[in-house]
């Protein structure tokens, strides 16, 4: 038998290897992604990408050749050259959002001799199940994305997916992310979800038809400026989003929450409205009188009739 050896990496001759490949944000914040250059070659641009995985395609930011540049596209108004120094390419973002996650490519146009490097830009955020008040798996592709997005989040990706099944996310029913895939987190096998006999893990049901097929959705939102509270009451949701416009707030979103619960440790035994016309409240003590489940997260009653006069609501303020 014969066995071939892999070619090694090309040497990138004008980039510098960046020391590091992912890139840590906060929502709101500016982030800057890394360019060097050691030197500059005769005639070159340098074009800043992203790679979308969902379209299976590169969206131009920014391209320069040094004197000049030029920008592309809705990112592209937020973007700019850091110019730290002569050789600096080095990407600035401001305004970072929930979009700009994913996997940049800077990309020296050099004739024969293009080299391109990779980076990642990482948003600390949580992945939370999202469905319809009519029930579980009532959105095609389109209508999930656009649900997460009502809720101030999106679609989340795998690695986001997966990363809150290893933080604790154990969940039966199957839900769209970003790239258009359908999978479903299960950290105790039973029986309504695959079997006692599957190890824990991500379920996958793989690429659907993105018009016709029918799921959940997984949604991911990150921390934002702003407070979410509580308000006590008996209100029905339109006197529940009065009460929150009183107090110059807006009722909170599920992603809002979500985002409280996870990055400021709310806390609340008591149900209140949401935005979508859900009644939820957050956990993260967990206590026998507080729904009894064993584990902290944000626990829902569905969405009642919005004329019940039982619950108080959550208000999302940017003061």
């Amino acid at each position: 038998a014969q066995y071939g050896t892999m070619a090694p990496t090309p040497r990138l001759q004008y980039l510098l290897e960046p020391l590091y490949e992912v890139v840590h944000a906060q929502r709101g914040a500016t982030v800057t992604l890394p360019c060097v250059l050691r030197a500059w070659p005769p005639h070159y641009k340098v074009k800043w990408s992203k790679v979308e995985p969902a379209e299976l395609l590169e969206n131009i930011i920014l391209v320069t050749n040094g004197a000049q540049h030029k920008t592309y596209g809705q990112l592209g108004g937020r973007a700019r050259l850091r110019r730290g120094h002569r050789n600096d390419a080095s990407l600035t973002i401001a305004g970072v959002a929930l979009e700009d996650e994913g996997r940049y490519r800077c990309q020296l146009v050099n004739g024969l001799e293009d080299e391109s490097l990779s980076l990642t830009l990482t948003l600390d955020g949580v992945v939370f199940p999202y469905q319809t008040s009519q029930g579980r798996y009532r959105f095609n592709y389109f209508e999930a994305k656009q649900a997460c997005e009502e809720q101030d989040s999106r679609l989340a990706t795998y690695q986001q997916l997966y990363k809150a099944w290893t933080e604790g996310l154990d969940w039966c029913n199957a839900g769209w992310i970003l790239d258009g895939t359908v999978h479903y987190p299960i950290i105790n096998p039973r029986e309504p979800c695959g079997g006692r006999l599957l190890v824990p893990g991500i379920r996958t049901y793989g690429a659907k038809d993105k018009q016709k097929d029918r799921f959940d959705a997984f949604c991911f939102t990150s921390p934002v400026r702003g407070q979410v509270y509580f308000i006590q009451g008996h209100l029905s949701f339109k006197e529940a989003g009065q009460a929150c416009h009183n107090q110059g707030a807006t009722i909170a979103k599920v992603g809002q929450l979500y985002s409280a619960w996870k990055f400021s440790q709310l806390d609340t035994c008591d149900g209140g409205w949401l935005a979508d016309g859900s009644v939820r409240y957050p956990i993260t003590t967990p206590r026998t009188h507080c729904g009894g489940l064993l584990d902290p997260g944000v626990r829902s009653f569905g969405f009642p009739n919005k004329e019940q006069r039982t619950y108080g609501t959550y208000c999302f303020s940017v003061k």
